[in-house]
């Protein structure tokens, strides 16, 4: 491990030496110090929730960008948190699981389980959780600072998913791992590059869609279901949720397949909305205006 990468490591264990109530604080600061000062990130936001919640009124919309916010603040300082104590100290940190018996009845099954986890509260402790239970391997893009996967191999230690490039070799041995019955695991809500997804609607406004989990779904016959490890309120701690995927997600026509695919992503925001990463530019296209230079997001104080 490179020295200025084994100093990162270092301060990430300082960090987890702090209560997680003084680590979402924190984060929380950092989250209204960036709508404050109307960060690149803080306008994103505030134009997806203009797209996503438009029956709000200017002043409760403005209240929810103020939550999402430090949510999305805390998920920057408890990711350290999480890295810095280790798997077992993390998954201390597991108040309640909702649907687990979902899980453990799909692995019995044999038949392959593909867990679709949207950008949706704490999703490296999520990835703790799902790899105590099971072997696991998930989709990634290298970091594009190489040394970065030494710190991830270390923090993540004995529980890390097998990492899979998002390549054809790597989404190969994804079919082969579920016809043998293992687990794979997938962002459902990552925009896949222009010509490589499909047009499926996400709370109402259309978005580019990726179309490898329908497809992956409909050729093994694998089990879809989506999972996502909320931020309990006060640093209490974390609720995992296991919840079965819309009917349709396996359809052979991936227009019906991305509608589902999205409706489970919104099933899983709707329980902790504000904790989505609404920062992201989920509705670009090349074929249409782009949202996020048109609209003025502050525009009415929301």
């Amino acid at each position: 491990m490179r020295p200025d990468i084994y100093l990162l490591y270092l301060l990430l264990r300082l960090v987890s030496f702090f209560p997680l109530r003084t680590v979402h604080a924190v984060g929380a600061w950092i989250g209204r110090r960036s709508l404050h000062n109307r960060s690149r990130s803080a306008r994103y936001t505030a134009v997806n929730l203009r797209l996503t919640r438009p029956e709000l009124p200017d002043d409760a919309r403005a209240v929810l960008l103020r939550e999402t916010m430090e949510e999305s603040g805390k998920s920057v300082t408890e990711v350290a948190a999480i890295w810095g104590g280790g798997a077992e100290k993390a998954l201390g940190l597991v108040r309640e699981v909702v649907g687990g018996e979902l899980f453990e009845a799909a692995l019995a099954s044999g038949k392959g389980v593909i867990v679709a986890a949207p950008h949706l509260g704490c999703w490296e402790l999520l990835n703790y959780w799902l790899c105590s239970k099971t072997p696991m391997a998930i989709l990634y893009r290298p970091p594009r600072i190489q040394a970065i996967e030494a710190l991830l191999r270390k923090v993540r230690g004995k529980l890390a998913p097998e990492q899979v490039r998002a390549e054809g070799a790597g989404v190969r041995a994804l079919f082969k791992r579920l016809g043998a019955g293992g687990t794979v695991g997938i962002l459902p809500d990552q925009k896949p590059r222009e010509g490589e997804g499909e047009f499926a609607p996400f709370f109402g406004v259309d978005a580019l869609t990726g179309v490898l989990l329908p497809r992956l779904a409909a050729r093994t016959g694998a089990t879809v279901l989506f999972s996502f490890a909320e931020r309990l309120p006060h640093g209490e701690g974390f609720r995992i949720h296991v919840i079965p995927a819309p009917d349709g997600i396996d359809s052979t026509d991936l227009k019906i397949a991305c509608t589902a695919l999205n409706r489970g992503v919104e099933q899983c925001v709707e329980r902790a909305f504000p904790q989505y990463q609404w920062h992201y530019k989920r509705y670009t296209a090349h074929d249409r205006a782009d949202p996020y230079k048109t609209i003025n997001p502050f525009e009415g104080g929301g």
